[in-house]
């Protein structure tokens, strides 16, 4: 099969490799499409260390199966999803504990295990996501992490019903997030260097769009920091109301510059992290987005071409989500 794998740090190779072995509680998937994350990048440029040589990146992916195991409930044909977690312990206290993104012996997609940038990819049975009827793979496939964390992260932002949140940085997985906060009665508000993506936030019913680090038009309940830059978070706390939480939803962040306690913390705000997810997330956001109709202003991309999309993504030429699509 032909596959993208990380050479060498910041590069990617087109190679033909051995077509996949599934294990016994794994399926094998045919990709079909397949999201192009920042998380990628993070893979790629070694900001996340290296778990395997030469790993396949891609988390986002969707494909038909080509061989399931017995009992699986999953068919021959069917089409599924391969989202960033692969497989956890199931039995330390975290997974016990219905909090399975934060077990220590997890694994993942496109970091641990090859993933999504391939003809070809494995999943475990249990860790693959129905694909919902009517949800066109290419539309659909940025769901599977952007959109994800982007739900965890919202939840994690304690935003209250009719709320105000700030949303800083606007690529794949905040422009999904804002069409959730919207259904549900939210005021948003984006922050973010990109002038195609805040002219997409308004297209999408954003109540104002400004650079990066400028101050929303109205005190903040909630915020959620999308880009990996921590020295936004600093003007994102300050743009709380007293009792507003910022919530952290990338797995890489530059560093925080020093805080200034009464300035960024005081009045009782809080800073939250968002790791991972667990499949609960991702079932309740593929629900969700079946309700509202939400899908992922996508920028479709030739698999051939999967080292320009992430060289276009780190240069912030892709507005919404790019999507690698087979031929």
């Amino acid at each position: 099969m032909r596959a993208w794998t990380v050479a060498a740090r910041g590069r990617l190779e087109l190679v033909d490799l051995p077509d996949p072995e599934p294990a016994d509680d794994e399926l094998l998937v045919r990709v079909l499409a397949c999201g192009v994350c920042r998380t990628d990048l993070h893979v790629l440029d070694h900001d996340l260390p290296p778990h395997r040589p030469r790993v396949v990146p891609g988390h986002e992916a969707v494909g038909e199966v080509l061989h399931a195991p017995a009992g699986s409930g999953v068919g021959r044909g069917d089409l599924v999803g391969v989202a960033w977690l692969r497989r956890t312990c199931g039995e330390c206290a975290d997974c016990r504990a219905g909090r399975e993104n934060l077990c220590r012996r997890s694994q993942y997609t496109g970091w641990d295990a090859d993933g999504g940038y391939a003809e070809l990819l494995t999943v475990p049975a249990a860790y693959a996501y129905p694909w919902p009827t009517g949800l066109d793979p290419v539309e659909g496939a940025p769901l599977l992490c952007a959109g994800i964390i982007g739900y965890r992260a919202l939840r994690r932002s304690a935003l209250p019903d009719g709320g105000v949140l700030g949303l800083y940085g606007f690529g794949g997985s905040a422009h999904l997030t804002a069409q959730a906060a919207l259904a549900a009665g939210a005021r948003v508000h984006v922050m973010t260097r990109s002038p195609d993506a805040r002219a997409l936030a308004l297209v999408l019913g954003c109540h104002s769009a400004q650079g990066p680090a400028d101050p929303p038009p109205e005190p903040l309940d909630s915020a959620i920091l999308f880009a990996p830059a921590g020295e936004l978070v600093l003007p994102a706390l300050e743009a709380l109301r007293p009792g507003g939480t910022l919530a952290v939803a990338g797995i890489h962040l530059s560093d925080i510059p020093p805080l200034d306690y009464q300035r960024h913390l005081f009045h009782e705000k809080q800073l939250v992290s968002v790791e991972a997810n667990t499949r609960e997330d991702g079932r309740d956001l593929l629900a969700l987005a079946g309700r509202i109709g939400m899908r992922a202003t996508v920028d479709r991309r030739p698999f051939e071409a999967a080292d320009l999309a992430l060289a276009d993504l780190r240069a912030d030429r892709v507005t919404g989500a790019a999507v690698l699509v087979m031929a």
